[in-house]
């Protein structure tokens, strides 16, 4: 752990930087604003998925076993297919979406210390420290939206400006590093 003691404020200052710049991206700048469409008649929609615990849902649902049946490819030809996510009832819990964020964040900032600390030595150059947390950070924050878009059908436009996002974090988290890397 010895990382931790030499890397805390890179660590720190670079969570914040990414949960400040990640709040502009998705309250200021308009780009995200087309990320969720509204559903056709949504109050028959909500009637009928209401009383639904929260969790992840499938439709038409199935099992690999039951998959191959002709009333379930019937099923699918006929559609919808969705995957239906459902919160529970209420507001959303914002302050508690931002801290586990901002938590997040910091388990990336933490691991990517670690990956900097073992790979560079103290004194390394910017450019350096640069490369190697860039890349780092673009990979934990852009490359599972990419999954999403493969396995759940996120829109690819979705998916293309998640990692544009976790390019810039990772660009942000970089030169964080680069600045307040030991010397």
């Amino acid at each position: 752990m010895e990382f931790l003691g030499a890397l805390w404020l890179p660590i720190v200052v670079s969570a914040v930087i990414v949960f400040v710049a990640s709040s502009i991206m998705h309250m200021v700048l308009p780009y995200h604003r087309s990320d969720y469409k509204k559903l056709a008649e949504e109050d028959k929609a909500r009637e009928a998925l209401r009383g639904l615990p929260r969790g992840l849902y499938s439709m038409p649902y199935c099992t690999h076993q039951t998959m191959k049946s002709p009333e379930i490819q019937e099923k699918f030809k006929q559609g919808p297919v969705a995957l239906i996510t459902i919160f529970p009832n209420g507001l959303p819990a914002i302050p508690k979406f931002m801290a586990m964020w901002f938590g997040y964040c910091l388990v990336i900032a933490f691991f990517v210390a670690y990956l900097a600390w073992h790979t560079l030595q103290p004194g390394s150059n910017y450019l350096a420290v640069f490369r190697v947390v860039g890349t780092a950070g673009f990979l934990a924050f852009s490359f599972a939206h990419i999954s999403d878009g493969i396995w759940k059908a996120e829109p690819w436009s979705n998916v293309v400006k998640e990692v544009f996002d976790g390019l810039v974090y990772g660009l942000l988290m970089a030169g964080t590093f680069g600045w307040l890397w030991p010397r």
